[in-house]
């Protein structure tokens, strides 16, 4: 009669199926981490902007304000595309950068699966 090894099971089990469960469920959660942080720093940016533009326009008391005034918008704007060009480049390396380490835990699972079984048909 063959003797069933409970904790050779649980630790197969875990090893199989709960840690990589585990690891995946922790990139994610690390990728939605890093993006929620990206959106609020750039949300913040923006807004930054947008007061900084509100309190120049409130300062407008004549001509030569308004005429400084709309040559800034310009600027703002030119720096504005330049941030959002940021924002996009950073939010693709964050989802490269998801992918690939995705990949790369699904690769060591599916090595480690395949050694798992090769054990258990082994000693089987």
């Amino acid at each position: 009669m063959r003797t069933i090894n409970t904790n050779e099971m649980t630790q197969q089990f875990d090893n199989m199926f709960m840690a990589p469960a585990r690891a995946f469920a922790a990139l994610n959660v690390d990728f939605a981490e890093k993006m929620f942080n990206a959106q609020l720093d750039a949300g913040k940016a923006y807004v930054d902007t947008s007061m900084a533009q509100a309190r120049s326009f409130m300062d407008i008391k004549d001509a030569e304000g308004l005429r400084s005034y709309m040559e800034g918008q310009q600027k703002v704007a030119k720096e504005l595309a330049e941030r959002v060009k940021g924002d996009a480049d950073k939010v693709v390396g964050l989802q490269q950068d998801f992918i690939q380490k995705s990949q790369k835990l699904t690769e060591d699972n599916v090595k480690q699966a395949q050694e798992t079984a090769t054990k258990m048909s082994k000693s089987a």
